[in-house]
Parts: C-alpha cells; structure tokens; sequence
C-alpha cells in the first residue's frame, strides 16, 4: 500500500500535528520517526527504495523515498537494509521467567510469542507489558493444559468426562486465558465437550492432536492449531486404521504413562512408511477450509530425534538459568536415540515429518513458527532463527518461512510498528533474519548497543537463583 500526502496529513492531524500546515512546515511533535531508502518485505511482497514514517508506536505511511516529511522528523537513512514485520514465536514456554525470556525475544527481533501454558501470574505479566510497566513483546497466553487421565505431563489439569471438560473451559476463561490449550490423552467425547465449550465462551483452542482423535477430527470439533506434527503421519498413512486399534491395544500402566507414549511415537514412525499423498491432499483440504494450523516446533522435535549430547554444548547456554544444564540432559534421557539404528530411524523420522509439513503448506494449509522454547536446547527468541531455517530446509521458500513467522503481517498504516531491520536480504538466504540491525518494538529502537546491552542483563539474570523446580516434559 503507497500512501499518498494527503493521508500523510491526516494521520499527522488524527495524532494531533499541525496538518493544516504543509509537509516542510509541520511540527512532528507527535515524534515522527522516518526510515529511509528500505527494501520492506511483507506478506504483500518486496517494495524496495521505500520509506516508513512512524509515529506513536504505529505504523503512519508507507510510500516512496521521496514521501514527504513533516519537519522535525527524525529520519533513520537506512539504504541497503531490509525491513519485516516482528517475528512471532507461537509456542513458547518459560514467560514466567521474565528477566530471560522476554529480553531474548525482543533483541531477536519476536515481538510477539504465544506462551502454551499459563496461569494467573503469566496472565498478570500480560497485563504489565500492555500497560507499559514491563518492556516485552506481546503475550499471548494459553490455559492450563487440559488433558486426559493418564497424562504424561505433571501439573496438567485432568479431565476424565465432558462435564469435567466443560468446567474447565469455563476456568479458563474466568482466569482470563486467551484460548485453552488441549493435550495427548483426551478422548472424543471430552475433546468435543471442551470444542463446544470453547464456542459457547468464544475461546479457540490449541495444542496437541490428540492420540483417541484423528486430526482430521479434531480440526473439525475446531481446534486451531497443532503442535509438534503429532498426529500428521497417522492422519495421511495408508495404514492409518490398523495403527489406530494399535494404539487402542496398547497397554497403558498409570505409573509409566511415559512409555504409552513413546510407543504411539514409534506407531507414528512406522506411519510415515505408508505415506499416502491422495490421503495429504484430503487432509490439507479439511485443515484449510476448517481454518486449522500447523506448528510443528523442528527446533524441539530436531533436538528430541537426536542423541542427547549433540546439543549440549550450544554457546547459547550461558544465557539460560544455571541448572537448565542438567535439567536438560537429565530430560533427554527420556526421548534421546541411543543405538545406531535407533539414530538412522529418529533422524529419517524427523525428515520425513518435515516434508509432511512442506506438503501440507502446499496444498494451502497455514504453518506457523513456533520453537517449543524452554524445552532441551530451544532458546527464547534465538530458536526462532532456527525455525526459520529448518522450514527451508524442509521445502518451504525464504517467502513463504518468514509468512510463517510474521504470521503473514503486512506493514501498512494504523499497525503496530513492530519492525525489524535486517543487514541482508531473507530473500536469497533465510539466515539473514539473524543478521539484525535493529529492531523497533513499543516506541524504542534496539540498535546494537541496545540489544548487547541486553544481553549481558540476561546472562547476569542467569545465575541468579531462579525456579528450583521446572516443567521437563516436552508440551
């Protein structure tokens, strides 16, 4: 969208500047700030030579180098950068570690992440951050996770009929989550309680695919989205009825509900051997008219499919809480490959999920980047990057990942101006999102000193004594 100088005028007027006055006269009292000669990138496509005009923490104009300024502006000459919208990490876990997660996000330009499991105090830590009173990106803050009996995941609430589904919707929305998020163990009729609920309190909900719903199922009941791939290669496997009653003949022992679990992930494994693509294109078709997404989170699923010490020694380590080392080796236990055959089938096992991924969003079905960010080796904000690559190397376009990680913003008048500026074209290589210039979040610009700045704060934050006791199942 070229904005015009009579519109420049008149959002100059509607925040109070003098558009009576012509542009070389006007006072930008209202802090007007200008970037110049940008090549922006949106889900709109590539205007380059262009000019962003902000002003009170939103987007003013957008139009060519020579759109006209009124005195006063500050003008940032940034020739030769590239501008896109804030990135979005939409499966996050640890806002409650404040000082840490949410300085990491935004120096890595993610003004905005979706935290999966809340409760009041993250809650509150919204309400802060839009009030001015903490400096982060936007919250989005889920419920408690709602599952079934039997859960994995200790500290989930526990839902064993519809009613008791039900109440917890109910919870949830007194609580003030912004959707409620769904796990593993839930079977239909809970699920499609908690689906009609959900409508009745006009909440969405989120989360995992749930190992008695078929995808397909689910996203008809209305779930929004899905975390992890779970549930897509039994949802287009040729076999996907045998593997069913498989998993309904599993024996479940309530004191080692972690092993029902890992047994449906191999049952997912062997799906992926009966990949069907007449079964994809069915299953894109109903995800797309149902308006259901998909987050897959590679960076976690990547870590999860590997042996447990490839990622041990990331640099990015020294900006996590000191006893996140061991908590997160000791986690992996659980999940980690160990024999050579059991690496060869994890890492084709992970390669073919992505390329399930890739062939979803083909066929028209929305992805979105999420990293799973507290869970071993994903990192707050940094993981995002990571993301972005890993959609690429799945088959995903540079265009189509950074869609997926802007949620397809467009940078147009009235928006938020949540921006990022970038020394290299994400275009031609992904990995240029990492290359950061500067990134402009609720009013302020991070340039390098900013962001440095904030970095040593977070790696100081880091060894102080945090959260003796954190979650360590992936969710």
């Amino acid at each position: 969208m070229t904005t015009t100088r009579r519109e420049v005028l008149g959002w100059l007027a509607g925040l109070g500047a003098a558009a009576v006055l012509a542009p070389s006269q006007a006072n930008a009292s209202v802090g007007v700030t200008a970037l110049r000669g940008v090549t922006l990138i949106d889900s709109a496509g590539t205007r380059p030579n262009a000019t962003i005009v902000l002003a009170d923490n939103r987007i003013l104009a957008v139009g060519s180098c020579d759109l006209p300024l009124p005195r006063g502006s500050t003008v940032l000459d940034l020739a030769g950068k590239f501008v896109i919208p804030g990135l979005w990490d939409m499966h996050v876990h640890g806002a409650f570690m404040d000082r840490i997660t949410l300085p990491l996000c935004l120096v890595n330009g993610v003004t905005g992440i979706r935290e999966m499991w809340g409760f009041p105090p993250i809650y509150a830590l919204r309400d802060r951050i839009e009030r001015g009173e903490v400096f982060g990106p936007q919250l989005i803050v889920g419920s408690t996770i709602i599952d079934g009996p039997h859960s994995t995941l200790p500290g989930a609430q526990i839902v064993a009929t519809p009613e008791e589904g039900r109440q917890a919707v109910r919870d949830a929305k007194t609580q003030g989550a912004d959707f409620v998020k769904v796990y593993s163990y839930l079977d239909r009729p809970t699920l499609a309680a908690i689906a009609d609920e959900c409508a009745r309190q006009n909440l969405t909900f989120a989360g995992h695919c749930s190992d008695h719903v078929a995808m397909g199922d689910a996203s008809s009941l209305g779930q929004r989205t899905f975390e992890h791939m779970y549930g897509l290669p039994l949802a287009t496997s040729t076999h996907e009825t045998q593997l069913r009653q498989a998993i309904a003949d599993l024996p479940l022992d309530p004191a080692n509900s972690f092993a029902w679990f890992k047994q449906v992930l191999e049952l997912e494994r062997r799906a992926t051997l009966s990949h069907s693509r007449s079964k994809a294109v069915r299953l894109a078709n109903l995800l797309r008219r149902n308006g259901s997404a998909l987050c897959p989170t590679m960076v976690t699923m990547r870590v999860l499919s590997s042996p447990a010490d490839r990622y041990a020694n990331d640099p990015r380590m020294k900006y996590m809480p000191a006893f996140y080392r061991d908590l997160w080796r000791d986690s992996l236990k659980n999940w980690a490959p160990v024999t050579p055959q059991e690496i060869r089938d994890q890492a084709e096992f992970f390669q073919r999920r992505q390329e399930q991924v890739a062939e979803m969003h083909d066929h028209g079905v929305e992805i979105l980047v999420g990293t799973d960010a507290g869970n071993p080796y994903s990192f707050s904000g940094f993981s995002v990057h990571d993301e972005l690559e890993l959609l690429v190397e799945a088959g995903l376009s540079p265009k189509a990942a950074l869609n997926a990680g802007t949620r397809s913003a467009k940078l147009q008048p009235g928006e938020a101006a949540n921006l990022v500026v970038l020394d290299g074209n994400p275009l031609k290589d992904i990995r240029n999102t990492q290359r950061i210039h500067a990134v402009l979040t609720r009013g302020r610009v991070l340039g390098a000193a900013e962001r440095a700045a904030m970095l040593k704060e977070v790696e100081k934050a880091s060894q102080e004594p945090l959260f003796p006791a954190v979650r360590t199942a992936c969710c």
